[in-house]
């Protein structure tokens, strides 16, 4: 087995290791507050280097199944856990809001191909959202009213457009002068991505670290409200088209589960508190350790 093909099967351990990497042995500099958002661009780059995007959105034939799916991962989910938590923090519930407010993550083609789902499914639903979600978030938030927050809607569009599309351009350039070099190092791209997310990873826990172990009840308690919001998008995302294929709802489950929670902690550390952003930190843990249980799930559905 090549070591590239090793790095993708053991994928969870290498990200897990960020996480405990992060708590034991912290960055030992301030690292700068731009880096996040390049380790993201990065991740999508690679991303989009694999994909033609354009044409994906543009072949896409069940029209009607991806507005309904955008509708109810990034409006209707968002809006119902803001609702439902809410009522006892509305910090905690910014923080669902913000979470579950973001597009597929772009690693889910890769995560769907582990669990034997449709790629071709989970791909388009993942060009889709990263593409509407520069809309959809601000909107969320001019929606819900921000309240004791210094949001600049604008600016929210403005960043996250720049995070989505600069990447998705200069993959779409990059790709039409050079598609032999593309082609022969395209292999190589999933286990790039891997070390840069365990980078991400990394750098995010590190920077809050003292807070999260300066009151480890919080920590248990915001970290099992996550577990149970990531096993509800498990569940809604598999069964929210009960007439699909499997191969199809499993597309979906990853699609609605595993969010970019990256954009979210770039989003958090420029607009929002350090409550909401070591929130955004946490869900690193269900996000890189919930697949393995989802997948023995499967075996029984």
């Amino acid at each position: 087995m090549k070591i590239n093909q090793v790095i993708e099967k053991f994928f969870w351990i290498i990200l897990i290791m960020g996480i405990l990497l992060g708590i034991w042995q912290p960055v030992a500099f301030e690292t700068p507050k731009f880096l996040p958002k390049i380790l993201l661009g990065m991740m999508l780059f690679f991303v989009f280097l694999k994909i033609d995007a354009l044409e994906i959105i543009e072949k896409m034939r069940n029209f009607k199944l991806m507005i309904y799916i955008s509708l109810v991962y990034m409006i209707i989910i968002p809006l119902l856990f803001f609702l439902l938590f809410n009522i006892f923090d509305r910090q905690l519930a910014l923080g669902i809001l913000l979470l579950t407010a973001m597009p597929a993550g772009v690693s889910t083609p890769a995560l769907t191909d582990i669990l034997k789902g449709n790629i071709s499914l989970a791909m388009s639903i993942a060009i889709v959202t990263q593409v509407i979600a520069p809309f959809t978030v601000p909107l969320l938030f001019w929606m819900i009213g921000t309240k004791g927050l210094d949001i600049n809607k604008l600016l929210l569009f403005k960043d996250i457009s720049i995070l989505v599309f600069s990447p998705l351009i200069l993959a779409q350039v990059i790709k039409k002068y050079f598609p032999t070099v593309i082609n022969r190092t395209q292999h190589l791209f999933t286990s790039a991505n891997i070390f840069l997310l365990f980078a991400f990873v990394y750098v995010a826990i590190s920077s809050q670290r003292n807070i999260i172990l300066g009151n480890p009840v919080n920590l248990l308690w915001k970290t099992s409200i996550l577990y149970l919001v990531f096993i509800i998008l498990h569940a809604v995302g598999y069964f929210i088209c009960y007439r699909e294929s499997k191969e199809n709802k499993i597309a979906l489950s990853i699609t609605c589960a595993y969010m970019n929670n990256g954009l979210a902690i770039v989003l958090a550390s420029t607009y929002f508190g350090a409550g909401i952003l070591v929130l955004m930190v946490l869900s690193e843990i269900p996000w890189n350790t919930l697949l393995a249980p989802f997948k023995r799930i499967l075996r029984y559905l």
